[in-house]
């Protein structure tokens, strides 16, 4: 019997080709999709949950009082981590680590080789488990010249990771060799902390003075909780901890943890509480995935249920030689079935073809190759769930036909069919003319992001790090009198700030009615001569650096935010404390956009600093760009031998800031595309239907003297009202969706309803597209073919 069900729904779907296409076409574009963002989502969950202790990681955090209100920062004192394991019995190990990004390594004086690293407590092998191939996990970090490395710098400096511990490997600045302690494994891509080598920490408290200063906060503090601990408790208990050790002198930052795992999916914080992050685009692509697969499935069951009366005859026989209903459900949910799995293996070989360009949408490693247990469960549910569903309404729907109704041709369209399926054509299309209109409202933020004026010029800047010997000052200064004098250079100085998100920042700024308990941070911008001339900063009042006077290490620039932050309505001349030295401002500049346009921009200054403004910022005219960085590599060669130039353009930076957002505005063009595309398919499918049922009527109605166009738009008229229906149920949901994205940047566009016209008027003109094509098909029929006696 099961194989007799297999054959004849086989021949049912060979039978009506068009019918078995667009069903195939429609639910594999869907199935496709929803395996993509899948893949996409799972490798989103995996990052940062490989430690074994994991349940027991935890991040320390503060939350820091500001006029302003609660900033959540990352960063703690350096004292934390042996303090909380010496005073804490709910800690069992507490580690510090501090990036130390862009450094040369060199063996032997022969390899100079860029890389990134990680200053380490002893127990960071205790706390993440990162596999350390060579070495002892109790010693590896123990020595002040002892260095851990990765296995795949090994093999770059050495060429191998075997007989590497023992040798010396030498880092820029450093007067001294380090020792290989230990060999580990480079931390997969499912890590969000990415390092080529290890050192111990116990080197920032000699190179940075405020790491064994509560005040200062640099590194960041991981712990391990007993098992058993009460986060809630726990954090009670830390709330005040800073208080107690600082005699009462921090009252302004409250430390808390928060679990490890979790920070890369919920690290975003407002006022103190965690409001999410990336989860908000994990969980929109998980409801994307759900619409276009439901899209997909209101298509099958709409052509499904219109096909029905066609196959009535057929019903009809069987239950006369004794077909049970539930036999015949389980034919029809058969056929559903059948189809999902062709639908299935047609978007497994899409996935496949797309999978090496969604990566370089996503910038992922996903792939195909070894399918975990959750992809093949996933699969399978997906494949079961697709084709119950998609199949549930016909199976039900032509089972429940009478035999003998049915044999005398009675059978007529029930108006609940009607309704259902008129309600799945206005219910498919508003969640695609929502998918459109959040398209085109992301595409605007994130054009007007990348087109918006910062307050500085970003474009043609070229930007590299201080290293080697143009570390020392005076041959900083000469370099950039070298690097002036290159044909297609404009200006060149030295800035020690990203310009692209938080790079340092202070609350020891003190001038006339400041309020003693206020700890409002003041980032911080070390600059050289020209900064302005290089990034075009305009000033408001007074005046920028000039080697023209001498004293200008006793001067102060602020920014806008900063001024009024003081209170100050005549800035130019006053005085300010910094750090117990009095400053005197000369210069006021523009308030221009330092960090992400989800940020407001903070109260700034700069000052004359060109020891710690730790990158070179070069302006080239424009069409100048090639040869004059072909001669600033030989100009570096000579200035700074032995160390590579990596340079990039400053706008290239800002572009990477905004990556999240491009890949979302990207990915959501194409599944709404997509969705658009399937919708259509459908009301294909459905006008096809139609018109073959009122073929009669259409020649009837040309005898009678219709014009073509009056046959057309009698058949696209009821189509086009229910679209028409399905944008006043898009409209406001996709009003109050855009609404609360846009909220998460505090400069955004202006929404207007020319968006959501133009996305109703594009949905208009594609259906009327995909049904005129049917409707003039039919109109231009010879009406004595349709008219002709069966």
């Amino acid at each position: 019997m099961f194989k007799n069900y297999i054959k004849i729904a086989w021949r049912n779907l060979v039978k009506d080709s068009q019918f078995t296409f667009l069903n195939v076409v429609g639910l594999s574009t869907g199935l496709a999709c929803t395996l993509l963002i899948y893949l996409w989502v799972s490798d989103e969950w995996k990052m940062d949950r490989g430690n074994k202790k994991d349940g027991q990681l935890y991040q320390v955090m503060e939350n820091r009082k500001q006029a302003s209100g609660i900033w959540t920062a990352q960063t703690t004192s350096g004292l934390m981590a042996d303090a909380l394991a010496n005073d804490m019995p709910e800690v069992q190990y507490a580690v510090n680590t501090a990036s130390e990004n862009n450094v040369i390594l060199s063996a032997n004086n022969e390899k100079n080789i860029r890389a990134d690293g990680l200053y380490a407590g002893k127990d960071l092998f205790k706390v993440f488990s990162y596999d350390l191939l060579q070495g002892d996990s109790n010693q590896v970090l123990m020595g002040r010249n002892s260095i851990a490395l990765s296995d795949d710098m090994a093999i770059r400096l050495f060429g191998s990771t075997v007989d590497v511990i023992g040798k010396s490997v030498e880092l820029q600045h450093e007067p001294h060799p380090y020792t290989v302690t230990g060999i580990f494994r480079k931390p997969d891509n499912h890590s969000s902390e990415q390092f080529d080598f290890l050192l111990t920490d116990d080197l920032l408290k000699d190179k940075e003075p405020g790491f064994q200063d509560w005040g200062s906060t640099f590194p960041h503090t991981y712990v391990i909780l007993r098992p058993g601990v009460s986060v809630t408790a726990f954090n009670q208990k830390l709330a005040n901890y800073l208080k107690r050790k600082t005699n009462n002198e921090i009252l302004y930052r409250t430390p808390f943890i928060a679990k490890f795992s979790e920070a890369y999916l919920y690290g975003r914080y407002e006022d103190g509480k965690q409001v999410g992050g990336r989860i908000e685009y994990v969980r929109l692509f998980s409801i994307i995935a759900g619409v276009i697969l439901l899209i997909a499935c209101i298509n099958f069951m709409n052509l499904s249920t219109a096909k029905a009366a066609g196959r009535a005859k057929e019903v009809g026989i069987k239950k006369v030689v004794g077909a049970g209903r539930f036999t015949l459900v389980l034919q029809y949910f058969g056929e559903s079935l059948l189809m999902a799995f062709a639908s299935l293996l047609v978007a497994i070989l899409l996935v496949a073809l797309v999978l090496p360009a969604f990566n370089g949408i996503t910038d992922k490693q996903l792939t195909l190759n070894h399918p975990g247990l959750g992809l093949i469960l996933w699969t399978v549910v997906i494949l079961l769930v697709t084709g119950l569903l998609a199949g549930s309404y016909p199976a039900l729907y032509l089972s429940g036909f009478r035999p003998a109704m049915v044999l005398k041709g009675k059978v007529k369209t029930a108006t609940s069919e009607l309704f259902v399926r008129k309600g799945l054509v206005v219910f498919q299309f508003s969640l695609s003319v929502i998918l459109i209109i959040s398209v085109m409202v992301v595409y605007r933020q994130i054009h007007f992001i990348q087109t918006r004026k910062l307050g500085y010029d970003r474009d043609n800047v070229l930007a590299f790090y201080k290293e080697g010997k143009l570390s020392d000052p005076l041959q900083q200064e000469s370099f950039l009198n070298a690097v002036r004098n290159i044909p297609g250079v404009a200006q060149a100085s030295c800035i020690g700030h990203s310009l692209t998100g938080h790079s340092g920042g202070t609350h020891g700024v003190v001038w006339a009615g400041k309020d003693p308990n206020d700890r409002t941070e003041f980032e911080i911008m070390n600059v050289d001569y020209n900064f302005q001339d290089v990034l075009n900063i305009a000033m408001k009042e007074g005046r920028p650096y000039s080697q023209e006077y001498l004293a200008d290490t006793n001067k102060i620039i602020f920014n806008e935010a900063a001024v009024k932050f003081m209170g100050m309505t005549r800035p130019i001349g006053q005085k300010v404390t910094i750090w117990g030295k009095d400053l005197e401002i000369v210069g006021v500049m523009k308030d221009f956009n330092f960090q992400s346009l989800h940020d407001k921009i903070k109260p700034l200054f700069a000052r004359l600093n060109p020891k710690d403004a730790y990158r070179f910022m070069l302006k080239i005219k424009p069409g100048k760009e090639t040869a004059a960085i072909d001669q600033l590599k030989q100009l570096y060669g000579q200035y700074n031998p032995g160390f590579p130039l990596t340079a990039s353009f400053l706008d290239e930076s800002y572009q990477r800031l905004y990556a999240a957002e491009k890949r979302v505005s990207v990915l959501s063009r194409c599944f709404a595309g997509l969705a658009i595309l399937i919708s259509c398919l459908g009301l294909f499918g459905l006008a096809a239907f139609n018109i073959q049922r009122r073929s009669r009527e259409i020649g009837i109605r040309k005898v009678l003297g219709a014009s073509v166009s009056g046959v057309v738009l009698l058949l696209s008229r009821d189509y086009l009202k229910l679209i028409g229906f399905s944008m006043l149920i898009a409209f406001p949901v996709a009003w109050w969706m855009t609404g609360n994205w846009l909220e998460s940047f505090v400069y955004h566009i202006q929404r207007g309803w020319g968006i959501f016209l133009l996305a109703g008027f594009l949905v208009i003109l594609l259906t009327f597209l995909t049904i005129s094509f049917q409707s003039v098909k039919a109109a231009l029929v010879n009406p004595s073919r349709s008219l002709k006696s069966e």
